[in-house]
Protein backbone atom coordinates (compact mmCIF):
# COMPACT_ATOMS: atom_id res chain seq x y z
CA UNK A 1 0.00 0.00 0.00
CA UNK A 2 1.10 3.75 -1.04
CA UNK A 3 1.90 5.41 1.77
CA UNK A 4 0.65 8.84 0.22
CA UNK A 5 -2.37 10.55 1.81
CA UNK A 6 -2.88 7.45 3.98
CA UNK A 7 -3.04 7.78 7.65
CA UNK A 8 -1.77 4.92 9.09
CA UNK A 9 -3.86 2.53 11.14
CA UNK A 10 -1.33 1.94 14.03
CA UNK A 11 -2.43 -1.13 16.12
CA UNK A 12 -1.56 -1.68 19.88
CA UNK A 13 -1.94 -4.57 22.22
CA UNK A 14 -1.73 -3.48 25.45
CA UNK A 15 0.02 -6.22 27.25
CA UNK A 16 -0.12 -6.79 31.10
CA UNK A 17 -2.89 -4.03 32.45
CA UNK A 18 -1.48 -4.98 35.61
CA UNK A 19 2.05 -3.06 34.44
CA UNK A 20 2.32 0.28 33.14
CA UNK A 21 0.90 -0.29 29.84
CA UNK A 22 -2.59 0.99 29.86
CA UNK A 23 -0.80 3.63 31.43
CA UNK A 24 2.02 4.46 28.58
CA UNK A 25 -0.67 3.99 25.84
CA UNK A 26 -2.94 6.42 27.44
CA UNK A 27 -0.45 9.08 27.74
CA UNK A 28 0.88 8.41 24.46
CA UNK A 29 -2.71 9.45 22.93
CA UNK A 30 -3.56 12.38 25.10
CA UNK A 31 -3.52 15.42 22.92
CA UNK A 32 -6.32 16.01 21.24
CA UNK A 33 -4.49 16.53 17.86
CA UNK A 34 -2.75 13.19 18.39
CA UNK A 35 -5.63 11.49 15.21
CA UNK A 36 -4.29 14.07 12.79
CA UNK A 37 -1.11 11.80 12.46
CA UNK A 38 -2.94 8.13 12.60
CA UNK A 39 -5.28 6.09 13.38
CA UNK A 40 -5.42 4.15 16.68
CA UNK A 41 -6.60 1.07 17.22
CA UNK A 42 -6.30 -0.60 20.58
CA UNK A 43 -6.82 -4.29 21.32
CA UNK A 44 -8.14 -3.95 25.03
CA UNK A 45 -11.21 -3.40 27.02
CA UNK A 46 -13.32 -0.76 27.57
CA UNK A 47 -13.99 -0.78 30.73
CA UNK A 48 -10.67 -1.47 31.65
CA UNK A 49 -9.12 1.59 29.69
CA UNK A 50 -12.35 3.86 31.56
CA UNK A 51 -11.64 2.86 35.08
CA UNK A 52 -7.55 3.43 34.29
CA UNK A 53 -8.25 6.68 32.65
CA UNK A 54 -9.77 7.76 35.77
CA UNK A 55 -6.70 6.74 37.67
CA UNK A 56 -4.40 8.83 35.59
CA UNK A 57 -7.74 11.73 35.25
CA UNK A 58 -6.61 11.49 31.30
CA UNK A 59 -9.56 12.58 29.34
CA UNK A 60 -10.38 10.52 26.30
CA UNK A 61 -13.08 9.33 24.79
CA UNK A 62 -12.82 5.83 22.80
CA UNK A 63 -14.75 4.61 19.45
CA UNK A 64 -15.87 0.76 20.77
CA UNK A 65 -15.60 -1.30 17.74
CA UNK A 66 -16.14 -5.18 17.18
CA UNK A 67 -13.46 -5.15 14.56
CA UNK A 68 -10.50 -3.22 13.81
CA UNK A 69 -11.78 -2.77 10.28
CA UNK A 70 -14.26 -0.93 11.60
CA UNK A 71 -12.01 1.50 12.79
CA UNK A 72 -12.77 5.67 12.12
CA UNK A 73 -9.86 7.92 11.07
CA UNK A 74 -10.08 10.90 13.34
CA UNK A 75 -11.17 8.95 16.40
CA UNK A 76 -9.08 6.37 19.16
CA UNK A 77 -10.53 3.22 17.95
CA UNK A 78 -10.90 0.56 20.94
CA UNK A 79 -11.64 -3.20 19.87
CA UNK A 80 -13.57 -4.41 22.75
CA UNK A 81 -12.03 -7.66 23.45
CA UNK A 82 -14.67 -8.27 26.65
CA UNK A 83 -17.60 -6.31 28.03
CA UNK A 84 -17.13 -8.05 31.43
CA UNK A 85 -16.16 -6.54 34.55
CA UNK A 86 -11.71 -6.53 34.67
CA UNK A 87 -10.23 -7.28 37.64
CA UNK A 88 -7.50 -4.60 38.26
CA UNK A 89 -4.77 -5.20 40.76
CA UNK A 90 -2.29 -2.66 39.83
CA UNK A 91 1.56 -3.88 40.20
CA UNK A 92 0.79 -7.71 40.50
CA UNK A 93 0.54 -9.88 37.67
CA UNK A 94 -2.24 -12.10 37.43
CA UNK A 95 -4.29 -15.00 35.50
CA UNK A 96 -6.52 -11.96 34.43
CA UNK A 97 -3.75 -9.77 33.13
CA UNK A 98 -2.34 -12.33 31.49
CA UNK A 99 -5.10 -13.92 29.98
CA UNK A 100 -5.51 -10.61 28.26
CA UNK A 101 -1.91 -9.87 27.60
CA UNK A 102 -2.12 -12.89 25.13
CA UNK A 103 -5.96 -12.17 23.72
CA UNK A 104 -4.59 -8.38 22.52
CA UNK A 105 -1.29 -9.69 20.99
CA UNK A 106 -3.51 -12.69 19.62
CA UNK A 107 -6.40 -10.40 18.32
CA UNK A 108 -3.91 -7.27 16.82
CA UNK A 109 -1.65 -9.86 15.26
CA UNK A 110 -4.43 -11.28 13.16
CA UNK A 111 -5.58 -7.40 12.36
CA UNK A 112 -2.37 -7.18 10.61
CA UNK A 113 -2.35 -10.42 8.64
CA UNK A 114 -5.21 -9.87 7.30
CA UNK A 115 -4.40 -6.09 6.51
CA UNK A 116 -7.26 -4.21 8.84
CA UNK A 117 -4.36 -2.38 10.35
CA UNK A 118 -0.82 -1.42 8.87
CA UNK A 119 1.72 -1.61 11.85
CA UNK A 120 1.61 -3.10 15.47
CA UNK A 121 3.33 -1.92 18.41
CA UNK A 122 2.82 -3.93 21.46
CA UNK A 123 2.93 -2.91 25.02
CA UNK A 124 5.43 -4.78 27.87
CA UNK A 125 4.03 -8.48 28.61
CA UNK A 126 5.39 -10.85 31.60
CA UNK A 127 6.98 -13.03 29.74
CA UNK A 128 6.99 -15.40 32.41
CA UNK A 129 3.42 -15.22 33.29
CA UNK A 130 2.47 -16.26 29.51
CA UNK A 131 4.33 -18.79 29.50
CA UNK A 132 2.98 -20.09 32.53
CA UNK A 133 -0.48 -20.07 30.74
CA UNK A 134 0.46 -21.84 27.72
CA UNK A 135 2.11 -19.32 25.84
CA UNK A 136 5.40 -21.09 23.67
CA UNK A 137 7.79 -17.83 23.42
CA UNK A 138 9.88 -16.26 25.37
CA UNK A 139 9.04 -13.00 24.25
CA UNK A 140 7.83 -11.14 20.92
CA UNK A 141 9.85 -12.26 18.94
CA UNK A 142 9.82 -15.54 18.75
CA UNK A 143 5.94 -15.74 18.52
CA UNK A 144 5.77 -13.04 15.25
CA UNK A 145 8.63 -15.82 14.01
CA UNK A 146 6.30 -18.32 14.21
CA UNK A 147 3.11 -16.42 13.02
CA UNK A 148 4.98 -15.57 9.97
CA UNK A 149 7.15 -18.44 9.42
CA UNK A 150 10.38 -15.54 9.07
CA UNK A 151 13.52 -15.31 11.33
CA UNK A 152 13.26 -11.61 13.11
CA UNK A 153 16.26 -9.81 14.54
CA UNK A 154 15.49 -7.99 17.31
CA UNK A 155 16.85 -4.25 17.03
CA UNK A 156 16.83 -1.57 18.92
CA UNK A 157 16.87 1.87 17.68
CA UNK A 158 16.78 5.50 17.66
CA UNK A 159 17.78 8.27 15.23
CA UNK A 160 21.44 7.75 16.33
CA UNK A 161 21.80 4.41 17.94
CA UNK A 162 20.77 0.90 16.31
CA UNK A 163 21.80 -2.09 18.28
CA UNK A 164 20.67 -5.62 16.68
CA UNK A 165 21.38 -8.96 19.05
CA UNK A 166 22.47 -12.38 17.11
CA UNK A 167 20.57 -14.36 20.20
CA UNK A 168 17.64 -13.51 22.00
CA UNK A 169 16.26 -15.08 25.08
CA UNK A 170 18.41 -17.70 25.52
CA UNK A 171 20.39 -18.56 28.35
CA UNK A 172 24.18 -17.10 28.56
CA UNK A 173 25.20 -20.88 28.76
CA UNK A 174 23.73 -21.64 24.82
CA UNK A 175 24.84 -18.56 23.39
CA UNK A 176 28.24 -19.78 21.76
CA UNK A 177 26.57 -23.01 20.56
CA UNK A 178 23.82 -20.59 18.83
CA UNK A 179 26.13 -18.56 17.07
CA UNK A 180 27.35 -19.62 13.18
CA UNK A 181 29.02 -18.24 10.31
CA UNK A 182 25.62 -18.74 8.58
CA UNK A 183 23.51 -17.26 10.97
CA UNK A 184 25.66 -14.23 11.38
CA UNK A 185 25.56 -13.75 7.63
CA UNK A 186 21.63 -13.74 7.25
CA UNK A 187 21.53 -11.53 9.92
CA UNK A 188 23.59 -9.05 8.50
CA UNK A 189 22.41 -9.34 5.40
CA UNK A 190 19.05 -8.44 7.23
CA UNK A 191 20.32 -5.48 9.04
CA UNK A 192 21.29 -4.39 5.46
CA UNK A 193 18.59 -4.46 4.17
CA UNK A 194 16.32 -3.21 6.83
CA UNK A 195 18.36 0.27 6.56
CA UNK A 196 18.25 0.47 3.10
CA UNK A 197 14.63 0.02 2.79
CA UNK A 198 13.17 0.89 6.47
CA UNK A 199 15.33 3.72 7.30
CA UNK A 200 16.58 5.03 4.23
CA UNK A 201 20.59 4.39 4.64
CA UNK A 202 21.66 4.07 0.78
CA UNK A 203 24.68 2.50 1.43
CA UNK A 204 24.45 0.90 5.36
CA UNK A 205 27.97 0.71 7.61
CA UNK A 206 27.63 -2.52 10.11
CA UNK A 207 29.66 -3.11 13.30
CA UNK A 208 30.06 -6.59 14.54
CA UNK A 209 30.86 -6.98 18.03
CA UNK A 210 33.26 -10.14 19.34
CA UNK A 211 31.77 -13.02 21.40
CA UNK A 212 34.75 -13.03 24.14
CA UNK A 213 36.63 -10.24 25.50
CA UNK A 214 38.64 -7.94 23.92
CA UNK A 215 37.32 -10.21 20.77
CA UNK A 216 39.22 -13.16 21.71
CA UNK A 217 42.64 -11.50 21.65
CA UNK A 218 43.67 -13.33 18.70
CA UNK A 219 42.30 -16.64 19.90
CA UNK A 220 43.99 -16.10 23.72
CA UNK A 221 40.59 -16.00 25.09
CA UNK A 222 38.47 -17.76 22.15
CA UNK A 223 38.31 -19.03 18.63
CA UNK A 224 34.62 -17.58 17.72
CA UNK A 225 36.12 -14.47 16.73
CA UNK A 226 38.65 -16.57 14.24
CA UNK A 227 36.78 -19.30 12.84
CA UNK A 228 32.89 -18.03 13.17
CA UNK A 229 32.76 -14.17 13.25
CA UNK A 230 35.38 -12.99 11.09
CA UNK A 231 34.95 -15.31 8.37
CA UNK A 232 31.06 -14.29 8.26
CA UNK A 233 32.23 -10.81 7.65
CA UNK A 234 34.82 -11.42 5.15
CA UNK A 235 32.62 -13.13 2.66
CA UNK A 236 29.52 -10.60 3.28
CA UNK A 237 32.75 -8.06 2.44
CA UNK A 238 33.16 -10.05 -0.46
CA UNK A 239 30.15 -8.91 -1.68
CA UNK A 240 30.29 -5.36 -1.00
CA UNK A 241 27.93 -5.07 1.98
CA UNK A 242 30.26 -3.11 4.09
CA UNK A 243 30.22 -5.00 7.47
CA UNK A 244 33.23 -4.39 9.56
CA UNK A 245 35.08 -5.84 12.98
CA UNK A 246 34.70 -7.89 15.22
CA UNK A 247 34.90 -5.17 17.52
CA UNK A 248 35.67 -5.76 21.22
CA UNK A 249 32.50 -4.93 22.86
CA UNK A 250 34.02 -3.06 26.10
CA UNK A 251 35.27 -0.48 24.14
CA UNK A 252 32.96 -0.14 21.26
CA UNK A 253 30.45 1.77 22.42
CA UNK A 254 31.88 5.33 22.71
CA UNK A 255 30.45 8.35 20.99
CA UNK A 256 33.52 8.95 18.61
CA UNK A 257 32.76 4.73 18.01
CA UNK A 258 29.90 3.83 17.66
CA UNK A 259 28.73 7.15 15.29
CA UNK A 260 30.95 5.68 12.68
CA UNK A 261 28.49 3.34 11.82
CA UNK A 262 24.63 2.82 10.77
CA UNK A 263 24.04 -0.09 13.13
CA UNK A 264 25.49 -2.31 15.47
CA UNK A 265 25.03 -6.46 15.65
CA UNK A 266 25.66 -7.84 18.74
CA UNK A 267 26.41 -11.26 19.75
CA UNK A 268 23.94 -11.54 22.60
CA UNK A 269 20.98 -9.97 24.45
CA UNK A 270 22.84 -8.16 27.67
CA UNK A 271 25.85 -7.27 25.22
CA UNK A 272 24.03 -4.90 23.26
CA UNK A 273 20.72 -3.88 25.06
CA UNK A 274 22.63 -3.17 28.27
CA UNK A 275 24.81 -0.13 26.64
CA UNK A 276 21.78 0.74 24.65
CA UNK A 277 19.38 1.35 27.26
CA UNK A 278 22.38 3.02 29.11
CA UNK A 279 22.75 5.54 26.19
CA UNK A 280 18.86 5.72 24.95
CA UNK A 281 16.99 4.52 27.71
CA UNK A 282 13.75 6.80 27.21
CA UNK A 283 13.65 6.97 23.40
CA UNK A 284 14.67 3.70 22.83
CA UNK A 285 12.22 1.76 20.22
CA UNK A 286 12.31 -1.90 19.80
CA UNK A 287 11.95 -3.11 16.32
CA UNK A 288 11.86 -6.94 15.04
CA UNK A 289 13.52 -6.58 11.42
CA UNK A 290 13.19 -9.06 8.91
CA UNK A 291 9.71 -9.77 9.09
CA UNK A 292 6.87 -9.02 6.38
CA UNK A 293 4.98 -6.95 8.73
CA UNK A 294 5.94 -3.84 10.87
CA UNK A 295 6.22 -4.13 14.41
CA UNK A 296 7.49 -1.95 17.46
CA UNK A 297 7.45 -1.51 21.28
CA UNK A 298 8.93 0.65 24.18
CA UNK A 299 12.51 -0.62 25.38
CA UNK A 300 11.19 -1.18 28.85
CA UNK A 301 9.13 -4.05 30.60
CA UNK A 302 6.14 -4.08 32.72
CA UNK A 303 7.29 -1.96 35.50
CA UNK A 304 5.22 -3.25 38.00
CA UNK A 305 6.96 -1.42 40.59
CA UNK A 306 5.37 2.15 39.34
CA UNK A 307 2.18 0.52 38.34
CA UNK A 308 -0.76 3.09 39.32
CA UNK A 309 1.52 5.92 40.37
CA UNK A 310 0.95 8.07 37.53
CA UNK A 311 4.66 8.37 36.97
CA UNK A 312 5.26 6.20 34.11
CA UNK A 313 7.23 7.84 31.19
CA UNK A 314 5.27 7.42 27.81
CA UNK A 315 8.45 8.73 25.34
CA UNK A 316 9.61 5.34 24.41
CA UNK A 317 6.03 4.14 23.43
CA UNK A 318 5.63 7.28 21.34
CA UNK A 319 8.58 6.35 20.06
CA UNK A 320 7.48 3.14 19.33
CA UNK A 321 4.30 4.67 17.56
CA UNK A 322 6.31 6.97 15.73
CA UNK A 323 9.13 4.83 14.26
CA UNK A 324 6.32 2.34 13.18
CA UNK A 325 4.55 5.37 10.87
CA UNK A 326 8.32 5.98 9.69
CA UNK A 327 9.09 2.25 8.71
CA UNK A 328 5.57 1.96 7.08
CA UNK A 329 5.99 4.86 5.22
CA UNK A 330 9.93 4.36 4.03
CA UNK A 331 9.05 0.87 3.28
CA UNK A 332 6.15 1.87 0.87
CA UNK A 333 7.97 4.23 -0.76
CA UNK A 334 11.14 2.20 -1.16
CA UNK A 335 8.26 -0.29 -2.69
CA UNK A 336 6.99 2.37 -5.02
CA UNK A 337 10.36 3.03 -5.90
CA UNK A 338 11.85 -0.57 -6.50
CA UNK A 339 8.00 -1.43 -8.64
CA UNK A 340 8.96 2.08 -10.93
CA UNK A 341 12.34 0.78 -11.35
CA UNK A 342 11.33 -2.63 -12.83
CA UNK A 343 8.81 -1.32 -14.69
CA UNK A 344 10.55 -0.56 -17.94
CA UNK A 345 12.47 -4.07 -17.64
CA UNK A 346 9.43 -5.37 -17.32
CA UNK A 347 7.79 -3.75 -20.69
CA UNK A 348 10.82 -4.50 -22.39
CA UNK A 349 11.10 -7.92 -21.73
CA UNK A 350 7.11 -8.11 -22.89
CA UNK A 351 7.97 -6.57 -25.87
CA UNK A 352 10.76 -9.12 -26.51
CA UNK A 353 13.59 -6.70 -26.21
CA UNK A 354 16.91 -8.27 -24.34
CA UNK A 355 17.81 -5.90 -21.58
CA UNK A 356 21.22 -6.89 -21.70
CA UNK A 357 22.27 -5.40 -24.83
CA UNK A 358 23.41 -1.20 -25.14
CA UNK A 359 20.25 0.46 -25.10
CA UNK A 360 21.48 2.84 -28.41
CA UNK A 361 23.67 2.21 -31.31
CA UNK A 362 25.13 5.90 -31.81
CA UNK A 363 24.95 6.94 -36.01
Amino acid sequence: MSSKNHKVRVGISIGDFNGIGPEIIMKSLKDKTITDFFTPVIFGSGKLFTYQKNIFKLNLNFNYVNEASQAQAGKLNMVNLTKENVNVELGVPTEESTKMAIDSLEAATEALIRGDIDVLVTAPINKDEMVKMGFKHAGHTGYFEEKFSKKGLMFLVTEDLKVAVSTHHIPIAKVAENISKENIKKQIRVLHQTLIEDFRVQKPKIAVLGLNPHAGDGGVIGSEEIEIISPAIQELSDHGILAFGPFPADSFFQPNKYRNFDAVLAMYHDQGLAPFKTLAYEEGVNYTAGLPFIRTSPDHGVAYDIAGKNIADEQSFTEAIFTAIDVFKNRSEYSDLMNNRLQPRKMAVDNGIDEDLPEESEA
